[in-house]
C-alpha cells in the first residue's frame, strides 16, 4: 500500500481550528489539541444557546408585560386571557415594546381587554 502524505490537508484543517479559536485565552488559542477541544465546546454552547435565546427573550417580554399590566390592576395571565376573548392579536414582543415605549397605548389595550372580560 502506498504512503499517504497529508501535509497540506492536515495543516489546513489545523489552521481552520486555530482560526476559530482566535481570541481564546492562553494555550486555548495556540495549541491545536487544546484549541480543538475548546472550539468543540464553544460550538456546542453556541448551538444550545441559540435555542435558549428564544426562551430568555420570551421570559423577558412576559416579565415586562406583567409589570406594566399590574400598574393597571391586572395580572399577566388575566390580561392575556382577556386579550384572547377580545380577539386582540398582539404578540408578546410587540406588547412589551408598547408597554415600554407608549404607556398610553398599552393602557388602551388593557381597557379593551378588560371590557371583553365582562
Amino acid at each position: 500500500m502506498t504512503r499517504v502524505k497529508r501535509g497540506n490537508v492536515a495543516r489546513k484543517h489545523r489552521n481552520k481550528i486555530l482560526k476559530l479559536a482566535k481570541g481564546f485565552r492562553g494555550s486555548h488559542s495556540k495549541l491545536y489539541r487544546i484549541a480543538n477541544q475548546q472550539v468543540m465546546k464553544a460550538l456546542r454552547n453556541a448551538y444550545r444557546d441559540r435555542k435558549k435565546k428564544k426562551r430568555d427573550f420570551r421570559r423577558l417580554w412576559i416579565a415586562r408585560i406583567n409589570a406594566a399590566a399590574r400598574q393597571h390592576g391586572m395580572s399577566y395571565s388575566q390580561l392575556i386571557g382577556n386579550m384572547k376573548k377580545a380577539d386582540i392579536q398582539l404578540n408578546r414582543k410587540m406588547l412589551a415594546q408598547i408597554a415600554i415605549l407608549d404607556p398610553a397605548s398599552f393602557e388602551a389595550v388593557v381597557k379593551l381587554a378588560a371590557t371583553a372580560a365582562k
